[in-house]
């Protein structure tokens, strides 16, 4: 049955308030590899709360999270097939390690590539810090509907993609998965189970439980903030990127950066571009280097 396009449009996605402990910034960084190296005391900023604490920006895309959202049935989305298309994060302000903040998310648009061929879905969440309702960072985010194109909606119009550079590139850092780090990931709120269940990833088309889209993301996120922000978070103003191909967890992620915050990422094992198009911007100084 083809989804109703108004009512997805206004699928009423309540508003998550939390709390961000530093349990939450701690637990975060390790979901997404920090903390692999015992010499690289510039990690520990992120992993050892007995330090003073400091939130990775990427986690953004997990604060205020409206958790499977599309998995209820009044969405009329086949929720096994979707798979996460692109993503975009804008940080406005420092995230307070302690204090509360709300995650406000709504559908944006909705894009028909006609029957057999999919739906795009655009989403934004807001971060919001709960004392004074300052807008911390904003979130957006293009879902592949794989199963629900055909439904009556409009062809477009569709994002552009950012253009890559034709050189070679600048840095290349490569980061390992572990295996079970889905399991990990996906108590940050995003529990899919797609990422856990090897039917869940059969019935949809893959053979194993594929990582999050969005841990991946925290994995190039790592690469982009070691590269060209000297691991200050307080450098990072926000990226985009498109999601090409999954990762399996267990897989090494290798991101290939220019200097002028392009970068696309590859799986070292399979040779497999996972991530393109992507485009990071970092301040030249800010904060502790």
């Amino acid at each position: 049955m083809p989804i109703d396009a108004q009512a997805l449009l206004r699928y009423p996605i309540p508003d998550v308030r939390q709390r961000l402990t530093a349990r939450d910034a701690v637990f975060y960084a390790l979901s997404v590899g920090l903390g692999q190296d015992p010499l690289d005391t510039r990690q520990l900023d992120f992993v050892d709360h007995h330090r003073t604490l400091r939130a990775l920006p990427f986690m953004a895309v997990v604060l205020g999270h409206p958790g499977f959202w599309l998995a209820d049935p009044r969405t009329g989305v086949d929720a096994v097939r979707l798979v996460h298309g692109e993503q975009g994060i804008v940080i406005h302000r420092p995230f307070p390690i302690g204090g509360e903040i709300i995650g406000r998310t709504r559908v944006t648009g909705l894009v028909d590539k006609g029957p057999g061929r999919g739906a795009l879905l655009y989403a934004e969440k807001l971060v919001l810090d709960a004392s004074d309702d300052t807008l911390l960072a904003t979130t957006t985010a293009t879902v592949f509907l794989r199963g629900d194109g055909g439904f009556g909606g409009g062809a477009g119009p569709v994002r552009p993609p950012y253009p890559m550079p034709d050189t070679a590139p600048d840095y290349i850092v490569d980061l390992p998965t572990r295996p079970e780090q889905a399991l990990y990931y996906r108590l940050n709120g995003d529990d899919n189970p797609l990422h856990a269940d090897p039917a869940v990833a059969a019935a949809a088309g893959f053979p194993r439980p594929i990582l999050h889209g969005l841990c991946t993301l925290g994995v190039v996120g790592h690469a982009l903030l070691r590269t060209l922000g000297a691991y200050d978070p307080a450098r990072f103003r926000g990226l985009d990127l498109r999601f090409s191909a999954p990762v399996f967890p267990g897989e090494t992620i290798r991101t290939e950066i220019w200097r002028d915050g392009a970068f696309q990422a590859r799986v070292v094992e399979r040779d497999v571009l996972v991530v393109s198009n992507g485009h990071a911007i970092f301040t030249a100084e800010a904060g502790r280097a």
